[in-house]
This record gives C-alpha cells, structure tokens and sequence, in this order.
C-alpha cells in the first residue's frame, strides 16, 4: 500500500473520528492538551540542575551522573518507536490516560528511591512514559476542524516548548525549597490531577485510525529514512544538534554549583528562562523554510551553534559573555530543529506521524550522547572540555550540512516502504 493511499484512508479516518467524538477541539481542552504536554515533557529535563544533588545522595562519581539524563533520553527513544505508533491502532483516550497513570507511579518511584538501581530503572520508565506529548499532538490534530487545527496544534506545541524551557528553573526552584525529591513528588502529583481532567474531557474513539497491523506500522518507519536522504541527513543533524544541546544544558550545573560561581539551584535554573528568548527567536524559521530557504536557513543557524560555544567556554571570566551564548545556542538550536521539521514534513506530508517519530529517536539518541559524554568531558578536563565536545559536534553537524549542500530537498514523490 502506498503512502499516497493511506493519506486518503487517514484522512478519512480523521473525519471519521471528528464525527465519532463531536465536531472540533474547544479551547480549554486545547489548553489542558498544552498543559499535559509541557508537564510531560518537563520530566525529561527535570534532572539537569538537579545532578550535583542527586549525585550527593547516592555517592555516584561526576563521570557518571550522566546517567540520569541519559536513561531518561533512551526511554524516551524507545517510547517514540515503540508506543508513539499505537496511538494510529488503538483508542488514544486510553493509551493518554493509561500512560499518565504510570508516569505517576515512575515519578512517585523516583522521589522514593533508596537505591541507584530503582533510581535509573525509575527515570527510563519516566522517559519511556513521557512520549504521551507527541500522542497528544497527534490526537490534537484529528479532532481539530481543518480550520482549527493549526491553532490547535500550535497551542499544544507551544505547551511542549514551555515546558522543556521552565523545567530547570522549576526544577531548581522547588529543589532549594525542598530538595531534589520533591520536584519528582510534585511532579506526580501535578500530573495525577492532569489525568483526572483528562479522563473528563478527552472523547473516546469507536475505531481505530489505521488497519495495518502494528508490526508493519514499526516496520514503515526506518525503511522511510534510509530510502529518503534527505530524511536520513536531516535525523543524522538532529541527533547533532541536540547532542550540542545536552552536552551545554547536562553540564553546566556542575561549575555553577561549585565555587567561585557557588549558585543556588534557582539561580541556575534561571539560565534556562535566558534560553527561551533564543527560542522565540528561532520561530521565523519555519517561514524561511516554507520560502524555499531551509538549506541556508541550516547553514547560517549552525555557524551560529558552532560561535556560540567561544562565548560559552568563557566561564567562569565572564558571565555576560555566557549569556549571550546561551542565547545564540538556543536560537541555532531551536531554528534548525524547525527548520528540520518543516523539510521532512514538505517531503512527505501523508506520513507525518510516523516521520515525527523516527526524527525525534534521532533527538533523544542525540541528548542521550550529549548528556553522559559531557559530564565525562568535565571530569577530565573541566568546563574547558565540555566547550571543546560542544564546538565538536556543531563542528562535525556544520560539516554534514556542507556536505550535503547539493541534495535537492524539495517533496518528491515516494511510495511507503511499509507496502507495494
């Protein structure tokens, strides 16, 4: 079966749906959706100003607190293989609620843990658990009206963004307060109240959006990348990229806790709010991508990457320098992830489920790497190190998107790998 062909069976499948579970998304459930979404997705990046303490209660060495943002990330990965695909063959309502319901207990084990087995075990259920946000976008998408639906799943996105933004200065907030643990317990509580909205207002689906059996569904999604190019470099830029990303964000509690800096977990997690300005920024790329500009769009914003890390590398000289690294960090991050986004849905729009999906394995493999290599960096050779892995990584993704400068990125039409 051809992609093409399960566009038209999707869509009608989506009709469908609206007419099982009334017409259109009102706004406060699109408000719940946003709110579900950014408290997921905050529990992946909770543990980042969190890692000095953390690695204080259970007597884990420097090199290896990476862990904990590590196996965080792997769970999210294999959520987004594994579960994010059932949400085209079984009722949403159940498989969100369901989901919510043992991120509660995963966070719940986390805040309770006693021992470094529980602990990690603990955060890669809470991972794996946390890839409900990309159902819910997806789930936002059906029930929306064509005319709603970019409203909608702006809003939804908009939850996601806010979430993984505030999460550290959240995170560093309620741990000044009440320690680390309590960020979790908070957490769970916060998202066991979500549940119980989410059961009042989400619809339930009389029938599935899609026949195909679950293993073809898996089986569709790596075939997709390695037949399109385009596909692969764009997953093989992503991956870089949020390497970059983790190897900054996983590291830097560690010279800001310790003196001369010696700031308080809400002081560090302020730094978190500074990035959200680059974010905002990196919005209008989308607009160039749509314009035909995406490839330069890439280029220009992984210069910027690749500049930013001499700004960063001046900790602890000079803290405005550090700042407007975090800014530029951000802004080049956030652009080519939209920009990577924009291209691979333009190339196949009939398959952007399970393209979203496959691109964000490529992110989580990227944070994971990120995450554990830079807390090695610091301990071997300080923050000096982990600017020196950081300026590697944008250095080596500056040198895939040169390479690859010349391949034509406009939609082309392919046929789904999961059928003839």
């Amino acid at each position: 079966m051809s992609f093409t062909n399960g566009a038209v069976m999707q869509h009608g499948d989506e009709s469908r749906t609206r007419r099982e579970t009334g017409r259109g998304l009102s706004r406060i459930t699109t408000l719940i959706f946003a709110v579900t979404a950014g408290l997921s997705v905050a529990s992946i990046y909770y543990a980042q100003p969190l890692l000095d303490s953390i690695a204080q209660d259970f007597g884990i060495s420097p090199s290896a607190i990476g862990l904990v943002v590590t196996l965080t990330q792997l769970g999210y990965a294999l959520g987004l293989i594994f579960i994010v695909p059932l949400g085209d063959l079984i009722d949403r309502r159940r498989l969100i609620v369901g989901q919510g319901v043992l991120s509660v207990i995963a966070l719940v084990a986390v805040a309770t843990a006693r021992t470094e087995a529980i602990l990690f075990v603990s955060l890669a259920a809470m991972g794996l658990l946390a890839v409900v946000v990309q159902i819910l976008v997806a789930f936002a998408a059906t029930l929306a009206t064509p005319a709603e639906r970019g409203r909608a799943v702006g809003m939804v996105t908009s939850g996601v963004v806010t979430g993984i933004l505030a999460a550290r200065f959240i995170a560093g907030l309620l741990a000044d307060l009440g320690g680390w643990r309590a960020v979790y317990l908070t957490s769970a509580i916060l998202t066991a109240a979500m549940v119980g909205m989410l059961i009042r207002v989400l619809p339930r689906q009389l029938s599935p959006d899609s026949t195909d059996s679950y293993a073809a569904t898996l089986r569709s999604i790596p075939i997709l990348f390695l037949r399109d190019r385009i596909l692969l470099v764009r997953g093989l830029l992503a991956l870089l990229i949020f390497a970059t990303f983790s190897t900054f964000w996983t590291a830097l509690v560690l010279p800001l806790s310790t003196p001369p800096c010696s700031y308080s977990h809400t002081q560090i997690g302020l730094f978190g709010l500074v990035g959200m300005a680059g974010a905002i920024a990196a919005t209008g790329a989308g607009r160039l991508a749509d314009r035909g500009l995406g490839n330069w769009t890439t280029g220009v914003s992984l210069a910027l990457l690749l500049a930013s890390w001499a700004l960063i590398a001046m900790l602890p000289a000079s803290l405005p320098l550090l700042l407007l690294g975090v800014v530029l960090l951000d802004l080049a991050v956030q652009a080519v992830h939209v920009t990577n986004q924009s291209i691979i849905f333009d190339r196949h729009p009939e398959a952007s489920s399970r393209l979203v999906g496959g691109y964000m394995v490529f992110y989580s493999i990227g944070s994971a790497i990120g995450a554990i290599s830079s807390t090695m960096a610091y301990a071997h050779a300080g923050w000096f190190g982990v600017s020196m892995l950081g300026a590697g990584f944008s250095a080596i993704a500056l040198l895939v998107w040169g390479t690859t400068l010349r391949l034509p990125i406009s939609r082309e039409s392919t046929i789904c790998a999961g059928g003839e």
